[in-house]
């Protein structure tokens, strides 16, 4: 008999969500960071430097790990074609009504034939609890994966794990504000879609993140 499928719950390290923070299971947190891109080859070579050396000093100055991680996914246009036929429905002038029909044909065919793909920049921010290593035992790993039995957790509170976390998210922020990036901190609601959106590509979104709020 083939064997029941786990939940997905069971291979997702997420506690709970609160307050912004994703709160692992193994008592680490974490705040996800969405920044925006920069075009650098339309930069001049003189603003590529400046760019360089700003990231260059924002890694150096950091005490401890980022994650930046790169999401890329096959766009959803259903929305905007929908909206280009009501836009057709609507014109009375039979010229534009043509070209917004000749349009539609033309971007449905070119999606057809050519994956029209999205990036979006992500920096994933921790907060490991401090643990007290024993009979040679190491600290816990970025992911907090694999700890061995003889280290304990140095005692904290929530609010004060809390509070060391922001205190690096300022951090990060800052200095990649410095680099002219625009970076917005997700709250529950859209940690909840970016995973439920991460583990489930093929349904279709319910709505798109955006970088900053209003």
């Amino acid at each position: 008999m083939p064997k029941e499928a786990q939940p997905t719950q069971q291979f997702v390290d997420i506690e709970e969500i609160k307050d912004g923070v994703l709160i692992l299971k193994n008592g680490g947190l974490r705040k996800v960071l969405m920044v925006s891109g920069i075009n650098f080859e339309l930069k001049s070579e003189e603003e590529q430097n400046v760019i360089t050396y700003a990231y260059q000093n924002f890694l150096n100055a950091l005490d401890f790990s980022v994650q930046i991680v790169i999401h890329s996914r096959k766009m959803n246009i259903d929305g905007y074609l929908e909206k280009l036929r009501e836009r057709e429905n609507l014109e009375t002038n039979e010229l534009l009504k043509n070209q917004i029909s000749e349009y539609l044909e033309f971007v449905k065919s070119f999606v057809e034939t050519n994956a029209v793909m999205a990036k979006t920049f992500f920096v994933i921010v921790p907060y490991n609890p401090i643990v007290i290593p024993g009979g040679g035992a190491k600290l816990l790993s970025f992911l907090g994966v694999g700890a061995k039995k003889k280290t304990a957790p140095l005692e904290q509170t929530l609010e004060q794990k809390m509070a060391q976390l922001n205190q690096r998210t300022e951090e990060v922020i800052n200095g990649l504000s410095q680099i002219g990036l625009r970076v917005v901190a997700l709250n529950d609601e859209e940690l909840i879609e970016l995973f439920y959106n991460l583990y489930n590509p093929q349904t279709i979104e319910r709505k798109e993140l955006k970088i900053a709020h209003g």
